[in-house]
């Protein structure tokens, strides 16, 4: 038979005739409104020992502690533990026939004058069996719809995919990832953040998680911190200065390093921002990702965050990042890069064609940090001011350096212009003694260490 999507309401009525969980809702924001599918279909008496909504700010903080966000994860985790720990120490005589659960959610729904970020954080906390440790998912949503009564609306619905999910896919976080939009679609939810852990998901990688994400379309891009952990783009980008380069890292190099590290040293030096005020990052888009968890571990190995995206387009990827800061932006590339930006078959699905890519990309104080290459036939070195961009463009480039939208980039390395990632590669696969010397040390270490990109090592 062929497998249908259950209805909201009948996932929440199979939970509640499951004799083996029971346990808490806590809601802050946005009403009671995964808790109320549950008491609506019935036998509610026999999965919720408590719900409650402490929407309050001062009563929230009486009872789960002082936040600095409210809607944030911290504020979030606070909740799931006391709800959690509160159930199994109150109920204490019913712990061998009972998997115990705590779902939370802290949710900014659409304000009166529609000016709030609206988005949530949900999750649960659970027992696969009686007696068992505790796991736990994490969610981060954005919602889409134009009207609170409609966001309210999709919040309970996928708080009800997110608890029947833990209770009957944990098995199969795939299959999990897959069924949160079960009853919606993709423009009225975004979930841009989803984390497993615990003794459930020992064996998952929330990094291979996150990319499903960005595969499926919930989500436009997904974040990673030098040591693995997911990140959520809105609350690691809010405030920041934001620099990106772009590119395969197959794998990454001397050029690659050094290229951020000199368009940063430029950036930071134009407002004389603090240091950590900037965060750079280096991302892949969705249309290269062979190799994907090999390239996202040397680049971690670097130290630097990482960022998954499904935007093809400079000025999408602009845009997104916009979205979550107010302050500068600045992206890295290769002189080669920059020719093709020039390209207008690349802007032909908009109306406006390369102007209003341009427009687009150029909106939301960015800045184009430019890397040189050098031709190995003549040894031309090629900057900015000396770049062969379609004869058609050349009015527009001339504008868009003289408005300072393009920068040459001049502390590089001379000595690191010679590497190529695709030369590399073919060094690493077929053992080619020297490969080592083209890239950073941790990254090479890791190369090896890991067997990454075809290594083998010598017999």
């Amino acid at each position: 038979m062929e497998n249908k999507t259950l209805s909201t309401g009948a996932k929440a009525l199979e939970v509640n005739l499951d004799a083996l969980r029971y346990g808490s809702f806590a809601e802050i924001g946005a009403g009671q409104e995964v808790v109320r599918w549950f008491f609506r279909v019935g036998g509610a008496a026999g999965t919720i020992a408590k719900s409650i909504s402490a929407y309050d700010m001062k009563i929230s903080d009486d009872i789960y502690g002082k936040a600095a966000r409210y809607v944030s994860r911290e504020r979030l985790e606070d909740m799931l533990e006391l709800e959690y720990d509160l159930n199994v120490e109150c109920l204490k005589e019913r712990s061998d026939n009972t998997a115990f659960f705590a779902f939370a959610n802290t949710v900014s729904a659409r304000n009166y004058h529609g000016t709030n970020e609206c988005h949530g954080w949900l999750g649960i906390r659970f027992q696969t069996e009686p007696h068992a440790a505790p796991s736990e998912i994490i969610v981060h949503v954005r919602m889409l719809d134009h009207e609170n009564s409609l966001q309210q609306e999709a919040l309970g619905i996928i708080g009800v995919n997110l608890i029947y999910g833990a209770f009957h896919l944990s098995h199969s976080p795939d299959m999990l990832v897959k069924s949160l939009l079960d009853n919606l679609t993709v423009d009225r939810i975004e979930v841009d953040m989803i984390d497993f852990h615990g003794d459930a998901f020992m064996h998952v990688d929330n990094r291979v998680i996150s990319l499903r994400l960005v595969q499926l379309g919930l989500s436009d891009a997904a974040m990673f911190s030098a040591d693995g952990k997911v990140l959520q783009p809105s609350e690691h980008l809010r405030k920041k200065n934001i620099l990106v380069e772009r590119g395969r890292f197959r794998p990454v190099t001397h050029v690659n390093i050094d290229m951020l590290n000199a368009a940063r040293k430029q950036f930071e030096a134009e407002d004389n921002s603090d240091p950590q005020e900037t965060l750079s990052i280096m991302e892949i888009t969705m249309h290269n990702l062979e190799d994907f968890i090999s390239r996202i571990e040397v680049l971690e190995a670097t130290g630097h965050t990482v960022m998954i995206s499904d935007y093809p387009e400079y000025y999408r990827l602009a845009t997104y990042l916009s979205r979550y800061t107010n302050r500068r932006i600045g992206m890295t590339m290769g002189a080669h890069s920059l020719i093709e930006l020039f390209n207008d078959q690349y802007y032909s699905a908009l109306h406006g064609g390369i102007l209003e890519g341009f427009g687009r990309l150029f909106k939301n104080n960015v800045k184009l940090y430019i890397y040189p290459f050098k031709d190995a036939a003549t040894n031309t070195l090629f900057k900015v001011e000396n770049l062969n961009v379609d004869p058609k463009q050349k009015y527009l480039y001339e504008y868009l350096k003289q408005a300072d939208h393009i920068q040459q980039i001049e502390a590089f390395n001379e000595d690191y212009l010679h590497i190529f990632s695709p030369d590399v590669l073919k060094k690493i696969t077929s053992n080619e003694n020297g490969w080592e010397n083209l890239v950073p040390e941790v990254v090479a270490e890791k190369i090896k260490a890991q067997q990454l990109f075809g290594y083998k090592p010598a017999d």
